[in-house]
């Protein structure tokens, strides 16, 4: 039976779509460390004496006679994407948490801090803003899996954590700069080597010897433009960005247009690599199909790299519309050559003398 490969991406999409329309983000260890939490408050309480409990601050707040603005918890939200119950996760080496109140390390009085390793998720209990503070007026307070409660800067806080969400800490990860200039090195490396053994071999490779396949080619493109979109996101909204950052989905239905945009390229990326990996097969050996994807995967990183980072400096736009042009116009040019060579096998874009091998086709 023959295949159709435009049928199997037809389909893959659909039901793409409908597992992305499914999704339901579920945080149930969140849930648990912010009821244990409430739950050791109210222990503390009861075991402090009698009506306590009933009270909305701590004694130890109450006895500041300082200036605080109160916290508006909506406003706060829009602003900073996050608010009061929002879990996080540790990403450096340690964090350091200030245990008296932000005020008196404010003015200079005597404090002690406690640090929260690597990996260990926190919840942020309370927001304070102190306007006098020059060094940064928010202050958050932060309570522990082991439910030990510390107050840090905001901005010092958000330098060492990412949100507890699987999709965020993703984005985190594929953000860091280190891990960037580390793609870099092993992307150039990568082309090299196989630039070099897929010319000594005359194998196949995506925009110069490429397989009678639109997929390879359409994925490159794809990379090429999600990268693109995603450093303009970053350039122009990044208050959306960030928002998406703090309260991710993989529903591209659900979020605002720049985003719906972002991941319906994201799908359509992941389908076309399915439908490429599977047209590659079929149409190559084994050893031929594992070198033409591992060339093609170099190609995507290259895209990737080259493309997300120039397009913040607005020279990604014309690179871009340059490297669509030239991917198309070259399939559109090799798709054409309809002849054979009798000798060689070789594909020819007319009738007469193969430029392979010298053989004379009629």
């Amino acid at each position: 039976m023959r295949r159709h490969p435009f049928l199997l991406f037809i389909v893959l999409l659909a039901v793409v779509i409908q597992l992305a329309g499914c999704y339901h983000k579920k945080t149930p260890s969140s849930f648990r460390l912010s009821d244990s939490i409430q739950e050791a408050q109210i222990s503390r309480r009861i075991a402090a004496g009698g009506d306590s409990i009933l009270k909305q601050k701590d004694s130890t707040d109450d006895k500041w006679d300082g200036i605080t603005d109160k916290v508006d918890s909506l406003s706060f939200r829009v602003k900073h994407h996050y608010s009061p119950g929002y879990n996080f996760v540790v990403t450096s080496d340690s964090l350091m948490l200030l245990r008296q109140q932000p005020e008196e390390a404010v003015n200079g009085m005597r404090t002690d801090s406690f640090a929260v390793k690597k990996g260990k998720e926190i919840v942020v209990a309370d927001v304070r803003i102190l306007p006098y503070d020059k060094q940064d007026s928010v202050w958050i307070k932060i309570a522990t899996e082991d439910y030990a409660f510390g107050w840090i800067h905001e901005g010092r806080l958000l330098k060492q954590v990412a949100p507890a969400d699987p999709i965020s800490q993703f984005i985190s990860t594929f953000s860091n700069v280190h891990l960037l200039i580390f793609l870099i090195v092993i992307s150039i490396i990568a082309v090299g080597y196989l630039a070099r053994k897929i010319l000594k071999h005359n194998a196949k490779l995506v925009h110069f010897n490429d397989i009678n396949s639109f997929y390879p080619t359409l994925l490159a493109v794809i990379v090429a433009l999600s990268a693109s979109f995603y450093a303009s996101i970053q350039l122009f909204a990044p208050e959306t960005w960030r928002e998406f950052y703090f309260h991710p989905s993989l529903n591209p239905f659900s979020q605002p247009l720049l985003l719906n945009i972002f991941l319906v390229l994201v799908w359509a990326m992941l389908i076309i690599a399915i439908a490429t990996i599977d047209d590659v097969r079929r149409l190559l050996k084994s050893g031929e199909a594992l070198l033409y994807l591992s060339g093609l995967a170099a190609v995507c990183a290259v895209n990737y790299i080259v493309f997300s980072v120039l397009t913040l400096y607005y020279i990604g736009y014309p690179l871009l519309m340059a490297y669509i042009y030239y991917a198309f116009h070259v399939y559109i040019h090799k798709s054409s050559e309809t002849y054979y060579c009798g000798n060689c096998g070789k594909r020819l874009h007319r009738k007469g003398r193969c430029p392979y091998c010298g053989a004379i086709n009629e």
